[in-house]
């Protein structure tokens, strides 16, 4: 089970996806909100929703004690239903995960206390800002046709205004319900973390190593937030040698 975080979806996942349908069954989702699931007005896309979701989507497809791989919020999503919803995994890896406080750059907190405002901007200026925001999570620059596919989503209605309102509902205590209880958690963990993340740097990598029993921290050497996209193979690789 591939999880994606935010602003991103599914997509991100896509050359990893290849490779580990040749040793697995694979499955890919659009958190409600983001991607090519719906977008309305008043959708509750928080992470303690995202987190209920994603345990009744594994017990709705039937995946019992599933190898979960999750990116950024998409790590706290799973985090959450685990230790909050009892979701069971086989094996949990974590890439780049948004897990620990403090989170959240000071771009981000701006737009989420003036979201209504930011919603108002000109398509063109909203673009614009878009493409800049998620061109940052690669250390070595997206493609021009990934960077259009990752921006896509959010363009026009109603994607301007998901795009804002999930940056609103970010909310630091939804992982602090869960930070205080990473020693408790008993399976398999590994760590991925791009060495270059501008995002969130390494150091809470190895933060995170030290609070879960067990877990092994994988640096990703030239990979900045978007492992998926700067560093595909070694990425692969790692979950490989992980995933039993």
């Amino acid at each position: 089970m591939l999880c994606h975080g935010t602003p991103f979806s599914s997509y991100v996942w896509r050359a990893v996806a290849r490779v580990l349908a040749r040793h697995y069954e694979v499955y890919l989702w659009d958190m409600p909100g983001y991607g090519s699931s719906a977008m309305f007005d008043g959708q509750d896309v928080s992470l303690a929703a995202q987190g209920r979701v994603f345990a009744d989507l594994l017990d709705h497809w039937g995946l019992d004690e599933p190898l979960v791989v999750a990116h950024d919020f998409g790590g706290a999503v799973s985090l959450r239903a685990h230790l909050l919803h009892g979701a069971r995994y086989r094996a949990l890896a974590l890439v780049d995960p948004v897990a620990l406080a403090p989170w959240g750059s000071p771009f981000f907190r701006l737009v989420g206390e003036h979201a209504p405002v930011f919603e108002q901007l000109p398509p063109a200026l909203h673009r614009a800002l878009v493409r800049e925001y998620v061109g940052s999570a690669s250390a070595k620059g997206l493609h021009p046709d990934v960077l259009d596919q990752l921006v896509q989503p959010w363009l026009g209605e109603p994607g301007q205004s998901a795009f804002y309102r999930q940056i609103a509902q970010s909310d630091q205590r939804f992982t602090d319900e869960v930070q205080v209880r990473y020693p408790e958690i008993d399976l398999p963990v590994l760590i991925c973390w791009g060495e270059q993340d501008s995002w969130i740097p390494i150091e809470k990598g190895h933060e995170l190593a030290g609070l879960i029993p067990g877990a092994c921290l994988e640096p990703i050497a030239g990979a900045g937030h978007l492992v998926q996209e700067d560093a595909p193979a070694e990425l692969t690789a790692a979950l490989l040698d992980f995933l039993p």
